[in-house]
């Protein structure tokens, strides 16, 4: 295609946008003067036919498929479901799960709070703040690499007078410590908090952020009269700072939570689920499409769906509450 085809490629794509937006402006005032409420159908019903057609329908065949066995051709019940809670190596999956969910929103969100509080009103505060930021610039599997490579282990021998030089950050200062190195990602359970630091680092600076535009909302009329009631700064901290940003900090932990649920990338990218450190969103995908188990994946599935649902809930709850107050 030479340049001239190009250009009239361009210039019929430009003119069938155009028509086609021309056609819905023109129906959109036909409608108008049939009542408002026509015209907020005429926007409404796609994405509501697209919501069921892109969610509904596949979530209603993925319960349908828990209750299959593996080929999907017997049925045979919860039997999927049971075997989430009884199979060893599914409790392990959900036992990690549970540790991400309990750890990661509590940790990342106190470390973004305390960074918030730390670089308040300091001189190179925008800086500060862009510095624990741009973890969330990079991609999940970005960041997995970047960590895989901190914890790169190499065999290492006390007996040996000359070892390999360890390429890993973590293990070089180990061994500068006069200490092994030592398998971060293989040791059984530790490496499941080697992979949650890893969501620590970069959901931190999204809670910073959040969370340091909730303090800088508070009247500072309300600070002054604290400081002037002789209230130190652990007990601003606690009765003053804390309850007014509450539901900013309902929504953070909730968030990072939701986004712990359905953690895979890091699992997939540094361990491949093994070592005992796959999650339900991991092994969601490893008994899809790699175990040709697509029962217990659909299970699975569904079970994550359900999780998720119980913190939506208690969310969307908190901010009702706090627009009414």
């Amino acid at each position: 295609m030479n340049v001239a085809d190009k250009l009239v490629a361009m210039v019929l794509a430009l003119a069938a946008f155009a028509v086609v937006i021309g056609l819905i402006l023109f129906v959109v005032s036909l409608l108008e003067r049939r009542g408002a409420r026509r015209v907020a159908w005429f926007f409404v019903g796609p994405t509501v036919l697209l919501l069921i057609v892109g969610l509904l329908y596949p979530a209603g065949r993925t319960v349908v498929r828990s209750l299959f066995d593996a080929a999907g051709s017997s049925f045979i019940g919860i039997a999927n479901y049971t075997a989430i809670f009884s199979s060893p190596d599914q409790l392990v999956v959900l036992r990690n799960t549970v540790l991400w969910v309990l750890v990661t929103p509590f940790v990342a969100t106190l470390v973004g709070l305390l960074y918030a509080i730390w670089v308040n009103g300091a001189r190179g505060e925008s800086a500060a703040k862009a510095l624990i930021f741009l973890p969330m610039a990079i991609s999940f599997v970005g960041a997995s690499i970047i960590w895989k490579f901190v914890y790169e282990y190499r065999f290492y021998d006390p007996d040996v007078r000359v070892n390999p030089e360890q390429i890993g950050l973590l293990n070089q200062v180990l061994v500068w410590l006069g200490m092994q190195p030592q398998q971060f990602l293989l040791n059984q359970p530790w490496n499941n908090l080697f992979l949650i630091v890893v969501m620590i680092w970069i959901q931190a600076g999204f809670a910073m952020t959040i969370l340091s535009a909730a303090i800088k909302a508070i009247p500072a009329e309300i600070t002054e009269a604290a400081r002037l009631d002789g209230v130190s700064a652990s007990q601003l901290f606690r009765f003053v700072t804390v309850p007014a940003i509450r539901p900013t900090l309902v929504v953070v932990l909730t968030t990072i939570a939701i986004g712990c649920l359905k953690v895979f990338d890091i699992v997939r990218t540094m361990t491949g689920g093994l070592y005992g450190t796959s999650v339900v969103a991991n092994e969601f995908y490893t008994q899809s499409f790699t175990a040709g188990n697509q029962g217990l994946g659909a299970a699975l599935a569904v079970l994550l769906f359900v999780l998720v649902i119980p913190i939506i809930v208690y969310n969307v709850r908190q901010l009702r509450q706090a627009e009414a107050r």
